[in-house]
């Protein structure tokens, strides 16, 4: 199964839901286009729920490490959400869990948006 994406909005923090796999080819892109149009029309608060992500591979790993460095340099937050035991150790593997703010309960994850 590809990656399917949902945003929605929960006060100025919007949430996109993934579901599926973030790899090199149409998860990787769909996620990177997706994320760019947020930008683009002004959403700079974005947090992204991967509890139904069961896996990335380093494609996926690098467009989610491009769209926090895009949304960072325009004075934007990306946060991640719900991380699944797989995606965990591979964000402590590749030493990016300390680069990601990660957050396991979505109210407290929306609260810490400033």
């Amino acid at each position: 199964m590809s990656l399917k994406l949902t945003t929605r909005q929960v006060g100025d923090v919007t949430v996109m839901d993934a579901v599926g796999k973030i790899t090199l080819g149409e998860g990787s892109s769909v996620f990177r286009d997706a994320s760019r149009e947020l930008l683009a029309s002004g959403h700079k608060k974005i947090l992204v729920n991967l509890g139904e992500v069961n896996y990335i591979d380093s494609s996926g790993i690098g467009e989610l490490v491009s769209a926090f460095t895009t949304v960072s340099n325009q004075d934007g937050q990306l946060k991640l959400l719900s991380l699944t035991k797989r995606v965990q150790d591979l964000l402590q593997i590749t030493k990016l869990y300390t680069v990601f703010e990660v957050h396991d309960d979505e109210a407290n994850a929306i609260r810490s948006f400033s």
